[in-house]
């Protein structure tokens, strides 16, 4: 493995940490800075929405940036939005700190897949790519609940301090060991993605995954404050049951790309979002004991990123099919639509626990979730009215495990 991925790895492991580890903090930030939980949530749903704005409009407006420069400036900008979030003074400030770091990790991970496979022989490249995204599952299994641990522990902005430090270590191994001819790919501009969404049949892929992440982040996005006050676990006990979560992530990816070579994405899907709909359901009633709401996290974990695999081999096999020449494009705005679910469900999650209260959160994400099963089964339906050829490198999708 050539070192310049290493440091690619390290890289996408700080983004990973930074994007979720605000979840096991909402509580802690919102009682410091004298905010309400639905304030604090909004922190989830401001960062996903500077993803969503940066992977797909940075990224064409970036496009003839050498790659090497383009990605010690992103690590750069990563690094001063979390001091910026060290030293934040007030919510406002963490706010432009959380929005800056997002535009970093919305270019990243759409230039990061190009580099990587310019590292490697053309034969590796899809081990390349598996390798580097393994940085995001690592985050979400020691990076979150590591970083909660800190916050609880040392305070919040520790945290943020500690994912600094990540970027410098990125940033230094990308520009000692990152050579400068790595090879701009062809960019796609804004209009090629505009045509893109011009296809109402990637335009359903988009909303399947736009309202099925938008579901369960309607309730893990206030994981932390149900844990505390509703299952009653200490603050310090939050990062325990968060690594519980990241292992069973890690698991569930695995399963789900397995599950989508066997009964084909539509298949996976079914069954991934019926499960998770069920999960957030018994979520309302198991909250209240420890123990079932732990093995109830442990399930959840599993099936929240499942689809990740059966979503990504869905695109492309639609893109394939109605735009051809834009289906790195297309494969991308699927992520856009993933963070769009986020911003979605975070924002959403924080009317619920302001106007309803916290325990509603699980049983609407349910609904929510159930809404993306009803999409994706009338896209079944469509396909059978239309058979679609199935995508050769299907399974190569497996291997990316988070947006």
């Amino acid at each position: 493995m050539p070192i310049a991925l290493l440091a690619l790895t390290i890289s996408a492991f700080a983004i990973g940490t930074t994007e979720f580890v605000i979840v096991g903090l909402i509580p802690t930030i919102a009682g410091d800075l004298g905010v309400s939980l639905p304030s604090a949530g909004l922190l989830v749903s401001l960062y996903a929405l500077g993803v969503a704005i940066g992977a797909p409009v940075l990224t064409a407006l970036t496009g003839k940036v050498a790659r090497k420069t383009l990605l010690l400036s992103l690590m750069v900008l990563f690094t001063l939005g979390n001091l910026l979030a060290w030293k934040a003074p007030s919510y406002e400030s963490l706010i432009i700190a959380r929005i800056l770091t997002g535009l970093a990790h919305g270019v990243f991970f759409s230039i990061a897949s190009t580099i990587a496979t310019g590292l490697v022989p053309k034969e590796k490249a899809a081990s390349a790519i598996a390798i580097m995204f393994t940085g995001l599952t690592v985050a979400l299994v020691t990076g979150v609940p590591l970083g909660t641990f800190i916050g609880q522990h040392f305070g919040w902005r520790e945290t943020f301090l500690a994912v600094s430090a990540l970027g410098i270590i990125a940033f230094i191994g990308s520009l000692i060991f990152v050579p400068s001819t790595i090879k701009s790919s062809a960019s796609a501009s804004l209009m090629d993605q505009v045509k893109v969404l011009g296809q109402p049949r990637l335009l359903l892929v988009y909303a399947m995954t736009a309202v099925g992440y938008g579901g369960s982040f309607v309730a893990f996005t206030y994981l932390a404050p149900i844990l505390q006050d509703i299952s009653g676990f200490s603050a310090n006990a939050i990062s325990l049951v968060m690594l519980v979560y990241g292992v069973s992530v890690a698991v569930g990816n695995i399963w789900g790309g397995k599950l989508a070579d066997k009964r084909g994405p539509i298949g996976a899907l079914k069954i991934i979002f019926s499960l998770l709909a069920l999960v957030l359901l018994v979520l309302n009633f198991t909250a209240p004991h420890p123990w079932l709401v732990v093995a109830t996290v442990l399930v959840w974990g599993a099936v929240a990123f499942g689809n990740v695999a059966g979503l990504q081999v869905y695109v492309v096999q639609q893109a394939e099919h109605f735009t051809p020449r834009a289906v790195d494009v297309a494969s991308g705005l699927n992520i856009a639509a993933f963070n769009v679910g986020i911003a979605g469900g975070a924002w959403g999650g924080g009317l619920i626990v302001e106007h309803l209260g916290l325990m509603h959160t699980p049983w609407i994400g349910a609904l929510v979730v159930l809404g993306a099963l009803g999409l994706t089964a009338w896209s079944g339906v469509l396909d059978k009215r239309n058979p679609i050829p199935q995508v050769a490198g299907a399974k190569k999708s497996n291997m990316v495990v988070g947006h």
